[in-house]
């Protein structure tokens, strides 16, 4: 039996850029694109279609993308949302973050790749483009204040148990933190996509954090990767 399609919404202020994320997102079995906006018509849009993830631009003249989130977010039901930029520097990464996003896109993602990205934030994943990857990180580990979406603070426990990752979890985080897919983790240490998850589940518990953006930030504060 065929799974339910992911419904997403596209928030850009760039019609080219809504349209075009519009026919390749349709043009995926298992997602649909049920409503494009501009920022400031965004609240309006999800509570009238109820989409399961929303892409939304970062920078928009109408209403910036920390704005909307914000808002979104502070739905008694929200979506998943996942920023989307043009920028691998971009300084609203990190707030974005801390304001409860889900993960961070590149507008150049390919379309095999946003196709998986759709579905991991769909199950309750965090997604991290690659060449945002860094820059998220950085911005965590310059935060002064305890924010929510920050990893559990580092205790005698975490640190013994980092201490006992195994020689493939060392590699399995080391990818991770570099904001690559557990597809692409597969690919690259030639082993099953099923394997990279069970890695990266046990990783969790090992590190004390609940999702792979913790998971990356924690492996910085450790110095488990360069």
């Amino acid at each position: 039996m065929n799974r339910p399609a992911v419904h997403v919404m596209i928030v850009d202020d760039e019609v080219l850029i809504r349209e075009g994320l519009r026919r390749i997102v349709d043009g995926f079995d298992g997602a649909q694109v049920v409503a494009v906006c501009t920022g400031s018509a965004a609240v309006g849009e999800v509570l009238l279609h109820r989409p399961d993830v929303v892409l939304l631009d970062v920078r928009m003249p109408d209403r910036d993308g920390l704005s909307v989130l914000a808002d979104l977010r502070a739905l008694p039901e929200p979506p998943v949302v996942a920023m989307l930029t043009t920028f691998d520097a971009d300084e609203h990464l990190s707030a974005a973050l801390r304001g409860g996003a889900a993960g961070f896109l590149l507008k150049d993602t390919a379309p095999e790749q946003l196709e998986y990205l759709i579905q991991e934030l769909a199950a309750g994943g965090s997604v991290i483009a690659p060449k945002v990857a860094r820059t998220v990180v950085n911005g965590y580990l310059r935060a002064q204040s305890g924010e929510l979406t920050d990893p559990p603070p580092l205790g005698a426990r975490e640190r013994a148990l980092a201490e006992e990752l195994t020689a493939r979890e060392r590699e399995v985080l080391a990818l991770l933190a570099e904001g690559l897919s557990n597809t692409e983790i597969a690919q690259r240490l030639h082993i099953g996509t099923t394997t990279v998850k069970d890695h990266v589940s046990a990783l969790l518990g090992k590190l004390g954090v609940t999702n792979r953006v913790q998971a990356a930030v924690r492996a910085h504060q450790l110095r488990l990767v360069r």
